[in-house]
């Protein structure tokens, strides 16, 4: 299915870009974006949602930009969603800067009629966290709870293959075009996901992987999730973004206990400091939705088959590569050497000053901002002198960091990038 108003909302996303808090304003604004687009240049400045900047990128965009996507997607078989269609997942509705559109293939009926429980965690995980997170969504299968993570290599891929060998549902999130072959070795599994569940991302099919994709795709994960589940992560792990935003966005958040391993050590700070939930077992996470529908199944979470784990691919680090190479033991089993060891991709360094008036923040998110200066200043004292809770606090510093506005340093510390 392609939503009627697609093709609008491509042309946008094509020219004011992703990420795009003006997006949201816009579907407020406008019950059927279409009027948008027919009124011209008048309309787009009487709506009071764009700049001068934005006005000239819409008068030189052609609308007709968005005909070879939607095309290609209808070629493949891919839905195309748009924030206005009654299949968009309600859930994202409510996030900061929505996605305008998601690409899909797969099922697009499944978002908002079951619970949603994210999986997120290192690339290098070791077999603790890959056999747990294959464990957690192999059980949430059988009670019919779906689960959401980003198709990465380590937890991400061994929590959807859990979920598919229990035949459950489960989304992957990308941070390419859903018909980039990035990562192909979890090519099969993403083709298997499509059967009940869905691959999605909010960028066109042939999209590439870009870095600043990874961190944008996290919002999406942490939107449509009910709750939310550390595995791994290390101080520096991309998941704690994640996790900053499902807070943000008053969602359960929950961490795998773990021992004091560098993998472990994001995770066990945030059960240290109590924005995180300990769980060692799928139904301490269950125990926390009680009041929602869940298929009681009977589940022995030590008894689940665990073929597939050695087949799970995992990023090597060069702690376990030079380990390896000293023939050291360690918790941590070698990969087979079939498997990717992709780095994500590196984007040229850009010297365009950062610190920018222009923005589109949330009251909140300006406090943060307006406070932060070139010293670094840790998170405790913003809190304390803004009279703001940390998690808010924690929630809006991850915003500005996705937004290249603000920059994390070691001890919680931040300060304007």
């Amino acid at each position: 299915m392609i939503s009627d108003n697609a093709k609008y909302w491509i042309w946008l996303t094509q020219t004011l870009g992703y990420n795009q808090p003006k997006i949201e304003k816009l579907y407020r604004l406008y019950s059927n974006i279409a009027d948008f687009y027919e009124g011209g240049e008048k309309e787009w400045r009487l709506s009071g949602v764009l700049n001068s900047n934005d006005l000239k990128k819409l008068d030189s965009a052609d609308i007709n930009v968005s005909k070879p996507i939607l095309q290609q997607c209808d070629s493949y078989g891919y839905s195309v969603i748009s924030i206005d269609d009654d299949f968009y997942p309600d859930k994202l509705r409510h996030i900061y800067a929505p996605p305008a559109v998601l690409y899909v293939q797969g099922k697009t009926n499944i978002f908002d009629d079951r619970l949603v429980i994210a999986i997120v965690g290192t690339r290098t995980a070791s077999s603790y966290g890959t056999t747990n997170a294959y464990r957690f969504a192999y059980a949430f299968g059988k009670c019919d709870v779906a689960t959401v993570s980003g198709g990465a290599l380590g937890v991400d891929c061994a929590a959807h293959r859990g979920s598919l060998a229990a035949h459950g549902v489960t989304i992957c999130v990308r941070g390419c075009g859903i018909n980039y072959n990035y990562l192909p070795d979890n090519a099969r599994m993403r083709q298997a996901i499509t059967n009940d569940g869905a691959v999605i991302s909010e960028y066109p099919p042939d999209t590439e992987p870009r870095p600043h994709h990874f961190p944008a795709r996290n919002r999406i994960i942490a939107g449509l999730c009910d709750g939310l589940i550390l595995m791994e992560s290390g101080k520096k792990s991309g998941s704690l973004i994640t996790a900053n935003l499902a807070l943000e966005m008053g969602k359960e958040v929950f961490a795998l206990l773990g021992n004091n391993s560098p993998r472990n050590m994001g995770s066990n700070d945030r059960i240290k400091e109590g924005t995180a939930y300990p769980v060692t077992d799928f139904m301490d996470v269950l125990a926390a939705f009680e009041k929602r529908s869940i298929k009681r199944s009977a589940v022995d979470f030590d008894d689940i088959c665990l073929a597939d784990i050695e087949a799970i691919p995992v990023k090597r680090s060069r702690a376990v590569k030079k380990q390896q190479n000293n023939n050291d033991l360690d918790e941590i089993k070698p990969t087979p050497s079939v498997f990717p060891q992709e780095e994500e991709p590196k984007e040229p360094q850009k010297t365009v000053p950062v610190h920018k008036k222009d923005v589109d923040l949330t009251e909140v998110q300006q406090k943060v901002y307006d406070y932060l200066s070139d010293k670094p200043v840790h998170i405790d004292a913003i809190s304390k002198n803004l009279n703001i809770p940390v998690f808010k606090v924690l929630g809006s510093l991850t915003v500005l960091e996705i937004k290249g506005l603000a920059q994390a340093h070691p001890g919680r510390n931040f300060s304007l990038k």
